[in-house]
């Protein structure tokens, strides 16, 4: 074993997508995937760990030459990007969600939803209202019915008024015993099945790599991200991550356009 391999101390590296890994315009810097590269070398291995379900997640996989394990959907979907193969893949209980969404509507009013199918290629169905982030494929939708045909990895909300972090609050107060409430980003505040979390997924995935918490550092900047941190060895925040994660996060690095991700395992790589 080489003096590096020895000297790395994580096997694992777990980096969040948008906002992390990614940089505005959904590009990773060459010096980013170099840094990727070198803790590879040395016998690391590197795991994306998104909100996106596995259909808004792929392309981006396949862009990077990325061929190990994702875990998608918030946990939800362990994903081998090699095979094109889903590993698991948890749903949303539909009627406790369905409860979870008339109790927030009975405290704030009418909420803009959305929704992620389950599946390879689940399809995003959005309703009247629901402002959709980015460029991403989504099928709009006018009868709630079809909100609950078929099997979910989470229910997407929005408010009219309420901010993000008031939404998501308002969330967890009335409906948090039905279902898990995250933020993950501008406008994407997210029910999940009750008990799912970014590192529910990654431990089943660290444990099919061989690896630890002890073992894991990981890189996000979300809240979204927080059950992560506390789930591995070390967690580290970007510039541009949101106030509740740095304040739980054991460093905060450079902000994803500025290579935060590859100033720490330059450094740790010495």
């Amino acid at each position: 074993m080489s003096a590096a391999a020895e000297a790395f101390p994580y096997k694992l590296i777990a980096t969040d997508l948008d906002g992390t890994l990614l940089r505005t315009d959904e590009s990773v810097s060459s010096r980013t995937r170099e840094a990727l590269a070198a803790v590879t070398a040395v016998g690391a291995a590197h795991i994306v760990v998104t909100g996106r379900a596995v259909p808004w997640t792929r392309h981006i996989l396949d862009d990077l030459g990325y061929r190990g394990l994702a875990v998608c959907g918030q946990g939800a979907q362990v994903y081998h990007a090699g095979e094109h193969r889903l590993l698991t893949s948890v749903t949303l209980d539909r009627q406790l969600a369905a409860v979870a969404v008339a109790k927030i509507e009975a405290e704030v009013g009418a909420l803009y939803l959305a929704a992620s199918r389950d599946g390879l290629d689940g399809e995003v169905l959005v309703g009247p209202g629901y402002a959709v982030t980015g460029a991403l494929p989504a099928t709009p939708f006018t009868d709630v019915s079809d909100l609950w045909s078929a099997p979910l990895n989470k229910i997407y909300v929005q408010h009219p008024t309420l901010s993000d972090d008031e939404l998501a609050e308002v969330a967890r107060q009335t409906a948090g015993g039905f279902v898990s409430v995250t933020m993950a980003g501008e406008g994407i505040v997210e029910l999940l099945p009750l008990g799912l979390s970014k590192a529910t997924g990654l431990s089943l995935a660290a444990r099919r790599l061989g690896a630890k918490a002890a073992d894991t550092l990981a890189f996000g900047d979300m809240p979204n991200d927080i059950p992560m941190f506390a789930w591995a060895s070390r967690g580290v925040a970007m510039a541009n991550a949101h106030e509740e994660l740095k304040a739980v996060a054991d460093e905060v690095t450079a902000s994803n356009e500025e290579d935060g991700i590859a100033v720490v395992l330059e450094r740790l790589l010495g």
